[in-house]
């Protein structure tokens, strides 16, 4: 079995349980200001809406790739030289990878509104919901702040941990990296407004693309350590219903391994959007609370759990069918 590869995860989660979110000095800081000196040197929303997607996609490639390419001769660099279970090659790797997931960052913005939400502290829970979500939430009542909380808690644990994962164990450092990267990106530039509609259009095809199948692992994952039946049927009911290809899967499955009922009208930019109902339809269904929101962050951290030891399960079959073939 690759030991390496195992304590390389169990040491980046370590590090995000006991370092939480770099406070000072985060790399993202410095790629989002290099980000945004991009866009103002390449969107142009007066040219035709083709040229400005061809600017959209070269600003893409000179925000990725060097960075990405750097990594990745970085980590042969350090493979070649010291071995590729040297204890500094699993120091660097596991750093990167922490740099690049959220998990307690995650759990700790969720109970920040979980915690004054079951003490009736509205204003608050709504202070605290309105820094993870885009929604409108001065008027958000309990069901609608824990509404908001849970999906987020549920969405962001597919881009904040397992995508991050998973291209981490596909492709290592630069694979992560790569991921980090363009999911950032999408969220500065994956607007469907009139400054973003174009120039946007690649960084946010290429995150839909990367998170793909990690979405899909994430909603499976939610469904085998939730209520798995429900879970399923969600998914394949209402899944392809939601306007994001990826958080749909993901939070149609996670409100039905939590029996909780999410989704449903919600007001963005003072205009209401009409969301498809998501979860049971059941008179058993839950109504979201603070406490649908603790148990939003118990299911991420079974799904971790899940995936460290399918990791270790896959590692040990690959051994098996390697000693095998010698």
């Amino acid at each position: 079995m690759n030991v390496a590869l195992v304590v390389t995860v169990l040491l980046a989660f370590l590090l995000d349980y006991l370092l939480g979110e770099a406070k000072r000095f985060h790399p993202l800081v410095g790629f989002g200001n290099w980000a945004i000196w991009l866009e103002k040197a390449f969107n142009d929303k007066n040219k035709i809406s083709q040229v400005n997607k061809s600017l959209g996609i070269l600003a893409w490639l000179f925000a990725v790739v060097p960075i990405t390419v750097l990594f990745f001769f970085m980590q042969e660099w350090l493979v070649n030289t010291l071995g590729d279970g040297h204890w500094l090659v699993i120091i660097f790797a596991a750093f990167i990878l922490y740099l690049a997931m959220g998990w307690k960052s995650l759990l700790e913005h969720a109970m920040n509104i979980a915690t004054p939400l079951k003490n009736n502290d509205l204003i608050k829970a709504r202070l605290a919901v309105s820094m993870i979500v885009s929604r409108d939430t001065q008027n958000l009542n309990e069901n609608g702040i824990a509404t908001a909380a849970t999906e987020s808690v549920l969405e962001n644990g597919a881009d904040a941990i397992f995508s991050a994962l998973f291209w981490f164990l596909l492709l290592g450092v630069p694979g992560v990296v790569m991921y980090r990267l363009s999911n950032t990106l999408d969220a500065m530039w994956g607007y469907k407004n009139e400054r973003f509609l174009h120039f946007g259009w690649c960084a946010a095809r290429v995150d839909d693309v990367l998170n793909f199948i990690p979405a899909r692992l994430t909603a499976l994952s939610y469904a085998l350590v939730g209520s798995t039946r429900v879970a399923i049927h969600c998914w394949r009911q209402q899944g392809l219903n939601w306007k994001s290809p990826n958080a749909g899967p993901v939070m149609a499955a996670g409100a039905g391994a939590l029996n909780v009922s999410l989704g449903g009208a919600a007001q963005y930019h003072s205009q209401m959007q009409h969301r498809p109902n998501l979860g049971p339809h059941d008179v058993k269904a839950l109504q979201a609370n603070g406490e649908s929101i603790v148990k939003a962050c118990k299911l991420v951290n079974k799904a971790i759990l899940l995936w460290v030891v399918a990791l270790v399960f896959i590692l040990m079959i690959i051994n098996v069918l390697e000693a095998m073939v010698l």
